[in-house]
C-alpha cells in the first residue's frame, strides 16, 4: 500500500449535545469518541495525521496530546471543505493519498478503511467515496451516479431535488483522495449553497467534470458510519455497543 495520510475533522462545537465539552470529547464506549478514531488510524499506521480543531481547541489538544499528529485550527467553522483546506500547509509536499475522517464518527473499522484505500489505489482513482444505503437518508448527502454507474456528484440534502431526495445511497463523508488533486480542487469550491458553507463534497463534481476517476465503496452496516451529533444518538450508540459487545474485533 502506498503512503496514506489522514485528516481528522474535530473542530465542531456540538451544540445539540447540550454540553460545554467539544463534541469529539463526549464519551461513548468508555472513552472520548475521538479516541476510537485515533486507535483505528494507529492500527492502520496511516501517517502523517492532521487533526483540525476549532471550538475549545486547547481542550481537545490537551486530551489527545500523546498522539503523533499535527494540529491545525479552523476559525471560523465554515464547512468541511474549509476544514480540510486548513491541512494544506502540513500536506503540501505529501504526494500519497489522504483519507478524511471525522472525530464524531467513532465506529469506522480498520478493515473498512483498508478496503477503501485498497480499491482507491488499485483503481488508480482520484477520489474514492465510502457509501452506504440508509433506510432514512434525511440530512445526508446523496450519491448521484451516471448511467454507467460511476459517481457524478454528491448533492447535499438541503440542495437536493425531489428526485435526488429519493436516493438512499448516501455519502458517509469518509473519502480517500489523491492529495495534490484534493487541494487543487479545494481552491475552486465556494459557499454558494443553502447552508452557506464550503462543502468538501463539491470536489467530487469538480473531478467528474474534469473526467477524473471517481469510485465508491459501499458498506453494509450503517452503524460503522453513524455520526454522533446529539445525546440521543450517543445513547443509541451505547445500546448498540452493548448488543454487539466486541463487534470491533469481528472481521
Amino acid at each position: 500500500m502506498k503512503p496514506v495520510a489522514t485528516i481528522i475533522l474535530a473542530a465542531g462545537k456540538g451544540t445539540r449535545m447540550k454540553s460545554d465539552l467539544p463534541k469529539v470529547l463526549i464519551p461513548v464506549g468508555g472513552k472520548p469518541m475521538i479516541h476510537h478514531v485515533l486507535e483505528t488510524v494507529k492500527q492502520l499506521q496511516f501517517q502523517p495525521v492532521v487533526i483540525v480543531v476549532g471550538y475549545r481547541a486547547e481542550v481537545v489538544q490537551a486530551e489527545i496530546a500523546g498522539v503523533s499528529a499535527t494540529f491545525v485550527r479552523q476559525e471560523p467553522q465554515n464547512g468541511t471543505g474549509h476544514a480540510v483546506q486548513q491541512a494544506e500547509p502540513v500536506l503540501r509536499q505529501f504526494t500519497g493519498d489522504t483519507v478524511v475522517l471525522y472525530g464524531d464518527v467513532p465506529f469506522i473499522r480498520p478493515e473498512t478503511l483498508h478496503r477503501l484505500v485498497d480499491v482507491h489505489q488499485k483503481e488508480n482513482a482520484t477520489a474514492t467515496i465510502l457509501t452506504v444505503d440508509m433506510p432514512d437518508p434525511t440530512r445526508y448527502g446523496r450519491i448521484v451516479r451516471l448511467p454507467n454507474g460511476h459517481v457524478a456528484r454528491i448533492v447535499e440534502h438541503a440542495d437536493a431535488s425531489p428526485e435526488e431526495l429519493a436516493i438512499t445511497e448516501i455519502n458517509t463523508g469518509i473519502i480517500c483522495f489523491r492529495t495534490p488533486e484534493l487541494f487543487e480542487a479545494l481552491q475552486h469550491i465556494n459557499a454558494q449553497n443553502q447552508q452557506g458553507e464550503m462543502y468538501l463534497t463539491d470536489t467530487i463534481e469538480i473531478f467528474s467534470r474534469a473526467g477524473k476517476s471517481i469510485r465508491a465503496v459501499k458498506i453494509e452496516d450503517p452503524f460503522e458510519v453513524m455520526g454522533l451529533d446529539n445525546r440521543a444518538k450517543v445513547q443509541a450508540a451505547e445500546a448498540q455497543l452493548r448488543a454487539r459487545k466486541v463487534w470491533k474485533d469481528t472481521p
